[in-house]
């Protein structure tokens, strides 16, 4: 990687957390009008005519027939359950405490990927795993008049999804292409949780409208700006920017909703990003002693 590479690549990244945070913003909107699977739907829906434009303007509609049906399909309903937990949690907690229990998922990919990949997993990464667990439970609070709650639980176990289609996400990379992961993933979310939210669909508000025209913009440009940040830079450098998410929820949730992380919340959050700060740095040196 270049150094211009990599200064393109953290600015891409700081956009893309910033588009996304939006984004989440935007469905917490959503969650305070509509079922938690309707909103998931909807994220879909307005997201695949812009993904579908891509795939096109790429030309890469042949290889959206030559994937590996079964992963998809596990990864799209990893997605609906992810989306649906987490706008579940989002329309009963603020954005910034949902943002530091998602945290948890980059300690759950490394807890996974050695049973699922085969990859060593050392004492130091199970002890970072653990201690990242201990801030989640400095953040849920499960002693006391706490926030041990099923909304806490529900983003919880949202990042437990994230983190097993992320592991899915590897395996698909190493024969299929990234514009098939894409659309498929939109495609499933959008008629997967549609059908599930049918039921009990509500009509959506014309005063909505621009709300979903902006998740469908800041979700389709952040997933194109993160992508282009991983393509061109150093993975070590730019990962650590994604806790910038936390400043990105604090402050929307004081712009909109008039909240403020309190001290336990601050404090399990500097746990988490302390233990995923030190796991990317022991990534870091072990991928450059086997390839300096």
């Amino acid at each position: 990687m270049t150094r211009s590479g990599n200064s393109y690549g953290v600015v891409a990244m700081l956009v893309a957390v910033g588009l996304l945070a939006l984004m989440d913003a935007g469905l917490k909107a959503l969650a305070a009008h509509y079922p938690p699977l309707q909103v998931a739907a909807m994220r879909g829906m307005v997201a695949l005519p812009l993904v579908a434009a891509w795939v096109a303007w790429r030309r890469a509609g042949p290889s959206l027939l030559r994937v590996r049906w079964g992963l998809h399909l596990m990864r799209g309903g990893l997605g609906i359950v992810m989306l649906g937990l987490f706008a579940y949690g989002l329309k009963r907690m603020p954005l910034t405490e949902a943002y530091t229990i998602i945290f948890v998922a980059p300690l759950l990919i490394t807890a996974l990927s050695g049973p699922v990949l085969g990859e060593r997993v050392g004492a130091l990464r199970w002890s970072m795993i653990a201690l990242g667990f201990a801030g989640v439970l400095v953040v849920l609070r499960p002693s006391g008049a706490g926030l041990l709650s099923l909304a806490g639980l529900a983003v919880l176990a949202a990042a437990a999804a994230y983190a097993v289609s992320a592991i899915t996400v590897r395996v698909l990379g190493r024969t299929d292409t990234s514009e098939s992961m894409v659309f498929w993933l939109t495609a499933m979310l959008a008629v997967g949780a549609g059908l599930l939210a049918a039921p009990g669909w509500v009509a959506v508000r014309a005063s909505d409208a621009p709300v979903l025209g902006v998740i469908a913009v800041t979700g389709f440009l952040g997933q194109i700006a993160i992508t282009e940040a991983f393509r061109r830079a150093e993975a070590s450098l730019i990962a650590p920017l994604e806790y910038t998410a936390l400043a990105w929820g604090a402050g929307l949730d004081y712009v909109f909703w008039h909240t403020l992380p309190d001290s336990v919340t601050l404090v399990g959050a500097a746990i988490i990003i302390a233990s995923g700060l030190v796991l990317l740095r022991r990534e870091a040196v072990h991928a450059e002693a086997e390839h300096p």
